[in-house]
């Protein structure tokens, strides 16, 4: 039996999602990644703490938030409002206090139960297209107690359950979250180990061997790619990446063309963006490097 009481950090829950795996699905974003992927498109997702966004749009300058702030986290700097993540403890009080409703609370806690009810609602769509709910992030496996309490309850309502993970954890959290989880979107960021350091923070080693495991036991992985310009998008880390393919036992890989869709949200974070001024990827970009894996045996579809 699940345990509904169970709770963790989300920091949203996305309905009628197609995009996330089959069907028409509900997907609920954990908050907390170990990886600090440059082109992430949800910056918010990477801390585990509630953070405040700030937008400048909206802030009429008045600093009521850096004078009612209990714990000196939030400054004004070059007409920026920033928040100090490692002070805030995310009590709230400079987003109630705010007058032109510049600040935003970005994660909330809730429960296995709370979150269920509202996956519930709309089990008929899930049914009738073949979906389910896919949890996302952020990292799931970060949060493995609160991830397979709330994986048991919908398997318990026969909704079937997607994970979307980076593949990053000890053997042991993988293979336990993962016996719950009817499909894998595993992605994979490089082939090569120190670019994935450079571009990630960490290695890739574990992440493969996870993958490759996966695999040899029969879950349900489909390997996904996120393709980032000047990072991993030449014709020859298509070849390194078939390699790995090949070595993991992967058969197919879903292509996701590098977008700017979270570009806003770095500076709303106070944060720096790498990819300022990058154009986005797009399928007719990707043909000559699609081909790459199509000729070796791998079928690659965006």
């Amino acid at each position: 039996m699940a345990e509904i009481s169970k709770s963790g950090i989300i920091f949203n829950i996305q309905k009628f999602s197609l995009h996330d795996g089959p069907g028409i699905r509900t997907v609920v974003f954990f908050k907390g990644c170990p990886l600090t992927c440059k082109w992430c498109s949800n910056p918010e997702s990477q801390s585990t703490k509630i953070q405040i966004l700030w937008d400048k749009e909206k802030c009429t300058g008045c600093k009521t938030c850096v004078k009612t702030c209990p714990q000196n986290a939030i400054t004004e700097q070059s007409g920026k409002i920033l928040t100090d993540n490692k002070q805030c403890i995310g009590c709230q009080t400079c987003v109630n206090n705010c007058p032109g409703h510049a600040l935003k609370a970005e994660g909330e806690r809730k429960t296995v139960g709370e979150i269920l009810d509202i996956c519930l609602q709309d089990k008929d769509f899930y049914e009738e297209s073949g979906g389910g709910v896919t949890l996302s992030g952020g990292e799931v496996l970060m949060h493995p107690d609160f991830a397979v309490s709330l994986l048991q309850a919908l398997q318990e309502h026969h909704i079937h359950t997607a994970i979307e993970t980076t593949g990053f954890a000890a053997p042991e959290i993988f293979d336990r979250v993962t016996a719950y989880a009817d499909l894998l979107l595993f992605d994979i960021k490089h082939w090569d180990e120190e670019k994935h350091k450079q571009g990630t923070g960490v290695s890739n080693t574990l992440i493969l061997e996870n993958m490759r495991r996966g695999i040899a036991d029969k879950k349900n992985i489909l390997p996904r790619l996120p393709v980032i310009p000047g990072y991993n998008n030449t014709l020859q880390d298509a070849a390194g990446f078939v390699r790995t393919l090949h070595t993991a036992g992967a058969t197919e890989v879903q292509l996701l063309p590098f977008h700017q869709f979270g570009e806003r949200k770095y500076d709303m974070l106070g944060k720096e963006y790498s990819y300022t001024d990058i154009p986005a990827l797009h399928e007719e970009d990707l043909t000559e490097f699609q081909q790459v894996f199509i000729r070796s045996g791998i079928r690659a579809f965006f």
